[in-house]
């Protein structure tokens, strides 16, 4: 679980870190490219990140990367048609949990960082575009290469991520598998109640740590 989350946190915290202007917004592809090299110069020279350090972490993937993800669409693309049958209240408590396990899960591989590379392939979009695929390498030292794909919209607050596939498989569509499985055993309170206990027991592993 840990070792398969490393390139999906490199790739998105370089996709996430270049601040956005109020009125232009870089291109994805420009984004993603232009800010590589100095994301990950930044997570190679900090040694309170390379020995674990959760807070430092935490603080990190919350400032540079979360501000960049659409996580109520993540939510909702993930529930699937269970989302509709879920009360206002239940959408909203889904989506702070849901979240919060999406961060407290980079936050945990983020340390296992060992100088992979990241190589975007170029990105051929219209003017108009507003819903597009940046195509990624992740190199590995010893390792074979892992194509992460990540779906963007764009925004009024710029372009956000809403998606991603390692290899083919998407993580929205993982996690809609399993959301619907605990919703059949359990209910939308049961699924909710699980997401938290999970967020419970990730906050004392990293306290513990």
């Amino acid at each position: 679980m840990r070792n398969g989350w490393i390139p999906i946190v490199i790739a998105l915290c370089v996709v996430a870190a270049a601040p956005l202007g109020a009125a232009d917004f870089p291109a994805p592809y420009a984004l993603a490219k232009n800010v590589t090299d100095e994301v990950l110069a930044i997570v190679r020279a900090d040694k309170d990140i390379q020995s674990g350090n959760q807070r430092k972490v935490l603080e990190l993937v919350e400032s540079k990367v979360a501000p960049h993800f659409n996580f109520a669409r993540m939510t909702q693309l993930a529930m699937g048609r269970n989302w509709r049958q879920a009360s206002a209240e239940q959408q909203k408590r889904l989506v702070g949990e849901f979240r919060a396990l999406l961060i407290r899960t980079y936050t945990s591989a983020f340390t296992q960082y060992r100088n992979q590379t990241v190589e975007y392939r170029p990105l051929r979009m219209a003017p108009t575009d507003t819903d597009v695929v940046v195509q990624s390498l992740i190199r590995q030292p010893n390792g074979r290469p892992v194509a992460v794909d990540y779906g963007m919209e764009k925004t009024d607050r710029g372009w956000k991520v809403y998606n991603v596939k390692v290899e083919g498989i998407s993580l929205v569509e993982n996690y809609r598998n399993t959301f619907n499985t605990e919703i059949q055993k359990s209910g939308m309170d049961g699924l909710i109640k699980v997401l938290s206990e999970k967020n419970r027991a990730l906050m004392q592993q990293a306290q513990a740590q």
